[in-house]
């Protein structure tokens, strides 16, 4: 685990060179969720996680509830690490926080992965939500508000036939912190529209989506791939809101093919005779 004085650590999830991938998690977990996924991926595609502010093993302090002031300490972190850029990959809230990245420092990500996430802003009802969960988080100081999350997050299918994955969601779910968990869903309600993040992109974008996800159905998915100049969607079958944690594989598959995609961009023309 690296610290730095952005108070983000960090987590070298698969060995490799180049560019990285820089996995953003979803809510209320940490960089946990992405392992299974990162240990699918192709020899030597490099794969860095990120716990966000107070989630994890980073530190809160006073930052204000705003994926904005999120993303720049995502950036702070690489760059202090000596990453010139990255393609930064989010599922859920990594979502929101990758798209604030592109925006507020676009030479640094190359590349865009957007897992079962959304570009759109919460609807009024749904930044209540948040909001009353934060409030009651922070009052009683217990995580007993998100502790049956893994029943929303998780497809059908796995409510079925992956129940080993309750109990490993809720053993990350109860590693956060109040404040953290507060926070979070604080800077999740306050996130603006970002679909013009996704028009203005460059680069190539991976939209990955469960077939059985209710929390960023299709819909939503299909919304930011319409959006986007070079966009790639993958449905994933039998998977929910967890995509990278309930079928990992096939999203390796999708982010190692985003990588490439962003290598074969970065490389250098090949003459004639060098073919």
């Amino acid at each position: 685990m690296t610290t730095t004085s952005a108070a983000l650590a960090t987590y070298p999830l698969h060995d490799g060179a180049g560019i990285p991938l820089v996995l953003l998690h979803g809510f209320p977990l940490d960089h946990r969720m992405w392992a299974a996924a990162a240990q699918a991926l192709p020899a030597g595609v490099r794969a860095i996680g990120v716990d966000l502010p107070g989630q994890g093993h980073s530190e809160l302090g006073g930052m204000p509830p705003r994926l904005e002031d999120a993303a720049d300490a995502v950036h702070a972190t690489l760059r202090d690490q000596g990453e010139g850029n990255a393609v930064v990959v989010g599922l859920s809230m990594g979502g929101y926080v990758a798209l604030a990245l592109a925006e507020r420092h676009p030479g640094f990500v190359v590349g865009l992965g957007l897992v079962d996430t959304r570009s759109t802003a919460d609807t009024a009802a749904a930044r209540d939500h948040r909001r009353r969960i934060a409030d009651t988080v922070t009052e009683t100081q217990t995580l007993d508000a998100v502790l049956g999350m893994p029943a929303t997050l998780l497809g059908r299918t796995s409510v079925t036939q992956r129940r080993n994955l309750f109990p490993t969601l809720e053993s990350w779910i109860r590693g956060q912190s109040p404040a953290g968990v507060a926070w979070a869903q604080r800077a999740m309600a306050a996130r603006p529209d970002r679909t013009e993040v996704v028009r203005r992109f460059d680069g190539p974008v991976a939209v990955v989506v469960g077939a059985e996800d209710e929390v960023a159905p299709l819909v939503e998915a299909e919304h930011m791939v319409h959006a986007a100049k070079d966009g790639a969607l993958t449905v994933v079958p039998q998977v929910g809101h967890m995509s990278a944690v309930e079928d990992p594989a096939t999203v390796a598959a999708a982010l190692a093919l985003l990588h490439r995609r962003v290598s074969e961009r970065a490389a250098p023309p090949r003459w004639p005779w060098q073919r």
